[in-house]
């Protein structure tokens, strides 16, 4: 899996990584803020959920210590990271900010 996340990151698009889990109480309140946001940026980056429980070891390479984790990734590097939650229009500004 790790191997398949890392060409996930590695595309062109940016990529926002959702670190989760589902016992989560803010997880769950930021899943309809990443929807509403993958909905207003529709082709312009991806959005991907990672559940910390069933992919530990991709926490892991990424420090993830809490959940939840949001990493912006473009071309493989990490360009902002935060830990809790952000809203839908916080989200969008991110693709419109580092997705150029």
């Amino acid at each position: 899996m790790l191997e398949k996340f890392n060409t996930i990151i590695s595309d062109k698009k940016p990529v926002l990584i959702d670190f989760y889990a589902e016992w989560c109480g803010p997880c769950k309140m930021l899943s309809p803020h990443l929807k509403t946001a993958k909905e207003q940026i529709q082709d312009a980056g991806k959005i991907v959920k990672i559940n910390v429980d069933k992919y530990p070891d991709i926490a892991a390479e990424f420090g993830v210590r809490g959940v939840p984790t949001l990493i912006f990734f473009k071309e493989g590097v990490s360009l902002w990271r935060q830990s809790g939650f952000i809203s839908a229009p916080e989200i969008v500004k991110l693709f419109h900010t580092y997705g150029k």
